[in-house]
């Protein structure tokens, strides 16, 4: 398994559990929005890593605008869970 599909199992599973209505919230808000600023990191990362293996690179920059609409409360709910359907459809459908 490549690292690049291993990163988007661990964002994919980590922005399902953002997309949890009110635990995913009340997590954010626990951490001050800093765990929208460790995903915008873990998705920039495997960014880089899926661009250098040539890989699918939507489900990480969506990720990206995720973690900035995701201060606003039901639609950063919506886009994590949005967001989380793609990353982990991609890491279960390439085969790298």
């Amino acid at each position: 398994m490549s690292l690049s599909r291993i990163m988007k199992w661990i964002t994919g599973g980590s922005e399902a559990f953002l997309g949890i209505p009110l635990i995913g919230g009340s997590f954010i808000l626990s951490t001050s929005w800093g765990a929208l600023l460790v995903m915008f990191i873990l998705h920039t990362i495997t960014l880089f890593i899926a661009r250098n293996e040539k890989g699918n690179i939507s489900g990480s920059i969506l990720g990206m605008v995720t973690s900035f609409i995701g201060v606003i409360p039901v639609v950063g709910m919506i886009m994590h869970i949005i967001t989380a359907i793609v990353l982990l459809l991609d890491a279960a459908t390439n085969k790298q």
